[in-house]
């Protein structure tokens, strides 16, 4: 069976709090209760119940801040894009963000088995002095179980708004029959982007130092006007993960206003 799944949220800020104040849903995607551990950021967990999404499967994920508003949004595990007979799997995402809101959009990994046909877009729309950090990090095949992507396509699609100008686009195509695995990666499973605003020198020396103090060879980090872009080159979604966080908790109390909370599912 095919799910077409939508989810639409909507955040809002009342009284120095930001609330969850619109949800609509249909099919398998849905929401925890919201959590408060920073007292005004509203912690929400994404979820779909069928743990994982076949070829034939539409998802799509809509979110948009208010001003003011400022929510941390992840999810409780990884995301499993299986083997697909024929049909191509999609996951659309549309985040807008309004001035003076901040979104920090941390799902955990998407894990792509042999022979997945999947297309993934996320496309993020930053109006005024809106503020961001968002992770995307991607894994084919499973190396922990030394099983390669060696069938299977790939679409990844990023792009990065504000004010209707585009301040990122990029497209990652893979196609394990032509050896794009191997050649574009350098054979590692593991490619991972973290994206932060209203970054500058200072926090770009910051990661830049961390990059080396952790021995991240294939890792780097640039500064693309305002916007810190990080990149992840490995074999470990893991360590691609305690890369960003750290990079989070060096950045965030300049950047966001805060010292880092961690989603209390991170920790199950």
């Amino acid at each position: 069976m095919d799910w077409q799944a939508e989810l639409t949220l909507g955040f809002r800020q009342v009284n120095g709090r930001t609330l969850l104040a619109h949800r609509q849903r249909r099919g398998p995607l849905t929401v925890q209760r919201p959590f408060y551990p920073e007292v005004d950021v509203c912690h929400l967990y994404l979820l779909h119940p069928p743990g994982g999404v076949v070829g034939g499967d539409q998802l799509t994920i809509q979110a948009d801040l208010a001003k003011q508003a400022h929510a941390l949004i992840t999810t409780p595990g990884a995301t499993k894009f299986y083997r697909s007979a024929a049909q191509q799997a999609a996951q659309n995402q549309h985040l807008t963000i309004a001035d003076g809101a901040r979104l920090e959009w941390f799902p955990q990994e998407n894990i792509y088995f042999p022979g997945a046909e999947v297309r993934l877009q996320t496309r993020i729309e930053l109006q005024g002095n809106a503020r961001l950090a968002l992770w995307e990090i991607h894994c084919l095949g499973r190396p922990t179980l030394s099983e390669a992507f060696n069938r299977g396509k790939i679409e990844a699609g990023l792009q990065l708004w504000r004010n209707g100008k585009p301040l990122l686009l990029e497209r990652l195509r893979m196609e394990a029959e032509r050896n794009a695995y191997a050649s574009l990666l350098q054979g590692q499973p593991v490619v991972a982007t973290l994206l932060i605003s209203h970054a500058g020198a200072e926090a770009l020396a910051k990661v830049r130092e961390l990059l080396v103090k952790r021995g991240e060879k294939m890792s780097a980090a640039t500064l693309l006007e305002d916007l810190l872009v990080v990149r992840y080159l490995g074999c470990s979604t893991e360590r691609a993960r305690k890369l960003f966080v750290d990079v989070w908790r060096v950045l965030r109390p300049a950047l966001m206003g805060k010292v880092v909370c961690m989603p209390r599912i991170w920790a199950t």
